[in-house]
């Protein structure tokens, strides 16, 4: 495995590409509502911070906030690769929660930044339970988006004790069926941007996909990098959101340098290409170990990015779970509808 050098200088534009990457309707779709416009609480800033060393190479950030003595819940960002960012606090009554964010491996604020060694989802789910014992709280509720729901799901089936309940947003599990779809069917929503993404490839026709882009991504040349950089995040950013116009999409891709592409991409696309150090319909599979836990399922109706397919199928396998489509959203938490029904989700577990 392989880790991106990152100069000073990217260090300090790092926080500020997880800033635009989300604003532009990135992977977590975290964009800030405008004031007044939004069912989210009021902003947070945390009462304590501080980094938790897990193993010999990686330490991870965390960030407490709302009341100390309240319910816990821990928070699980999107990506793979992108970190935890403000409007996580916004979905939670502070006077109610204790609210734990965290950045996972690799990701953001937490070093070595773009790691890729001893970093697996069995990895993040320990990092979980190791953060839980190091807070002292015996259980919480578990909130999870986008990737961040397929890491909340590997978590409670590997310590199913440790969680009172769950709320899912964009659900996705991590099998061979939604990795070609993301890649392969969604062109049939964005032919154009998927053209484009193979037309910047040395070999077009190499399969399969995220293994090569992988492979460009963290040894191709810079210019070849930065390319295939640009034009798969211009695929990916058109299918996150109902409306994401081109020329913000461009101003924001040109505005991030390259070491810093290079991180978020290498992390994403390092568990792409591992299956998600999942094995196949691992997740459904054991299922059976938190159909005891109540849970809530949030997903856009519009959803090109995780399908509602699988938020319908994993619904139906547990019976304790309540689903939520929201009709006028894609997959991002910033569209319409989106952040109320997780609002209201929270409040079930009040």
């Amino acid at each position: 495995m392989t880790s991106f050098a990152l100069h000073r200088s990217s260090k300090i534009l790092l926080p500020l590409f997880i800033a635009a990457v989300l604003a532009c309707g990135g992977a977590a779709g975290g964009a800030e509502p405008a004031p007044g416009k939004t069912p989210l609480f009021p902003k947070v800033e945390p009462f304590e911070t501080g980094t938790l060393k897990v193993d010999d190479i990686h330490e991870i950030f965390y960030e407490l906030c709302g009341n100390k003595e309240g319910k816990p819940v821990i928070v699980l960002h999107g990506g793979p690769g992108v970190g935890a960012y403000p409007r996580l606090r916004r979905y939670f009554d502070p006077e109610k929660f204790l609210i734990v964010l965290h950045d996972q491996r690799g990701s953001n604020r937490s070093t070595p930044k773009g790691e890729l060694r001893k970093n697996t989802t069995g990895d993040l789910v320990e990092d979980i339970e190791q953060l839980r014992k190091h807070l002292g709280f015996e259980s919480f509720l578990l909130f999870g988006g986008s990737w961040g729901s397929t890491l909340s799901l590997a978590y409670a089936e590997t310590h199913p004790e440790r969680v009172n309940a769950m709320v899912l947003r964009g659900i996705f599990l991590g099998t061979q069926e939604e990795i070609d779809f993301h890649y392969w069917g969604a062109r049939r929503f964005f032919p154009e941007e998927h053209a484009e993404l193979l037309a910047v490839l040395p070999d077009p026709d190499r399969r399969p996909l995220p293994p090569y882009l992988y492979k460009i991504i963290l040894h191709g040349e810079d210019a070849v990098a930065e390319r295939v950089i640009d034009a798969l995040w211009r695929f990916e950013m058109k299918m996150s959101k109902l409306h994401n116009p081109d020329k913000d999409i461009d101003r924001f891709i040109r505005s991030v340098p390259l070491e810093a592409k290079r991180i978020y991409a290498g992390i994403d696309l390092h568990y792409v290409a591992n299956g998600y150090f999942l094995e196949e319909g691992q997740l459904m599979a054991d299922l059976g170990k938190i159909a005891h836990i109540p849970m809530v399922i949030v997903h856009g109706r519009y959803d090109v990015n995780c399908s509602p397919r699988s938020a319908y199928r994993l619904h139906e396998a547990l019976p304790k779970s309540r689903l939520v489509i929201v009709e006028k959203a894609g997959h991002v938490e910033s569209d319409p509808g989106m952040a109320e029904a997780l609002v209201e989700a929270v409040k079930t577990f009040e």
